[in-house]
């Protein structure tokens, strides 16, 4: 049985961005799991970044050229070089913050990006264990053929080529320790968040409970895998989808075996200038199944960003969906308030739209008249142009003119120091997940410039 040195031509993730990396150098033979370990490896970095800011100043002080642009080129290599040691929750936080894109500086977002589609790999012997630790066996003697370098490295995970009984798989390796890892983060961090911010630890409680929760599924691939299956299932009878089968035998609760699917990632797949005709009907899939999953099925594939669909222009335009690691199950009672803002009768019936914050816990009994005010004056503007797609028959997300829109809006929230004094956090803890959907939902149909049919 051999190690494979190329990809077959039709692999999903034989993309640039997908190169293995040029030397043993760039993979990792271990990773920080230890509260102690990752503490210091944030101390590192955080001494890193405080010495590049020195130096800014000091080119500055004698007349040398250091611009803002640069500094942040530099802080924001060196921070996402940690985030990828270390691996699991914070740089699942980095991916996250790329799908934002009007809320850090370019350098940042640019750098965030690639925890959507590559960062260092594990070596092979890390992952050879990996595999003894939970199948008893050496891939080579799982698998026909085995590819010891990955072909794609992320956040939770990595995902190597195989092959067996002529079947090309997708096998998803874990990451050692990432489970513990998001526990301790979240204790490493949520004492210094509490403190920068002012709050005390029963505000936050229920938010922090469901991060870690959602991160915590994500590292059972035995739940990924019934998950998977179940969706792709009562998502078969939507147009121009395509889902992977899941192998059982193959897979555990830290090893993952699925069919290999067909398709280029997002930036690569627009490199070819697909037509519009492929834009619109590739955003309309995408658009049907996050529609059908959460006004149907009441739970969503809830990672969104780029690094989760393959795309190809078979059939006209087809979407290979990938990582039901983060599945959000949505709520009745949230489902029916979330939407009812969304309505244009809400929107101007000031008693229902009051009614509805109040439900949803954005507002509060006990607001004072002018805070009060303040919340319904912005959400009201910020649902009157989110919410536009839901209620026009059709939308079309290359709009630049609606983006502009949407961006200039969150730079306008941003700068009012009322909204800038509001750290308590608000709302249900619902809404961050099924918030983070749409936002990665509608990066998605923005990058594909696609005109959809959005009326259910």
């Amino acid at each position: 049985m051999s190690e494979l040195s190329t990809p077959p031509e039709t692999s999903g993730l034989d993309t640039p961005g997908f190169e293995t990396p040029e030397s043993v150098s760039q993979q990792l033979d271990s990773l920080p799991i230890t509260k102690v370990a990752r503490a210091a490896r944030f101390a590192k970095t955080g001494f890193k970044v405080g010495a590049n800011y020195v130096k800014h100043y000091a080119r500055r002080s004698v007349g040398a050229e250091s611009t803002t642009e640069d500094l942040h080129a530099a802080n924001a290599a060196e921070l996402y070089g940690a985030l990828s040691e270390m691996k699991g929750s914070v740089l699942k936080v980095a991916q996250m913050l790329a799908m934002e894109k009007n809320m850090l500086p370019r350098a940042y977002s640019d750098q965030f990006a690639q925890a959507q589609y590559q960062t260092p790999p594990l070596s092979g012997p890390l992952v050879i264990k990996v595999f003894r630790d939970s199948l008893g066996r050496s891939p080579y003697d799982v698998f026909d053929e085995f590819d010891i370098n990955a072909r794609q490295a992320a956040s939770i995970g990595q995902v190597h080529f195989a092959r067996k009984d002529g079947r090309e798989l997708a096998v998803k390796v874990q990451y050692p320790g990432v489970a513990d890892s998001i526990r301790s983060d979240i204790r490493l961090v949520k004492p210094i968040a509490l403190r920068v911010l002012g709050l005390n630890e029963a505000q936050v409680r229920p938010y922090l409970e469901e991060v870690e929760a959602r991160l915590l599924e994500e590292t059972d691939y035995k739940l990924e895998l019934r998950r998977g299956t179940e969706i792709a299932a009562l998502c078969a009878e939507l147009p121009h989808l395509q889902f992977a089968r899941y192998y059982p035998e193959f897979s555990s609760a830290r090893i993952l075996t699925m069919d290999w699917l067909p398709g280029q990632h997002l930036k690569e797949f627009l490199a070819t200038n697909p037509a519009q005709a492929v834009r619109n009907q590739l955003g309309q899939a995408l658009w049907d199944f996050y529609n059908h999953q959460i006004n149907n099925l009441l739970q969503v594939h809830a990672d969104p960003h780029p690094g989760n669909f393959l795309l190809q222009e078979k059939d006209g335009g087809t979407v290979g969906v990938l990582d039901f690691g983060c599945v959000k199950n949505i709520p009745a009672e949230f489902h029916q308030r979330f939407f009812a803002l969304l309505a244009a009768e809400s929107l101007t019936d000031a008693t229902r739209f009051e009614t509805l914050l109040t439900e949803l816990g954005v507002l509060r009994p006990d607001d004072a008249p002018a805070q009060r005010e303040l919340y319904l004056r912005t959400i009201r503007a910020s649902l009157e142009l989110v919410g536009r797609p839901f209620r026009q028959a059709t939308f079309d997300f290359g709009d630049e003119s609606y983006m502009q829109a949407l961006y200039a809006l969150s730079d306008d929230l941003m700068q009012q120091p009322e909204l800038r004094q509001q750290r308590e956090p608000r709302g249900s803890e619902h809404f961050i997940y099924v918030n983070r959907t749409y936002v990665g939902l509608y990066s998605l149909l923005t990058e594909l410039k696609a005109a959809v049919r959005t009326a259910s």
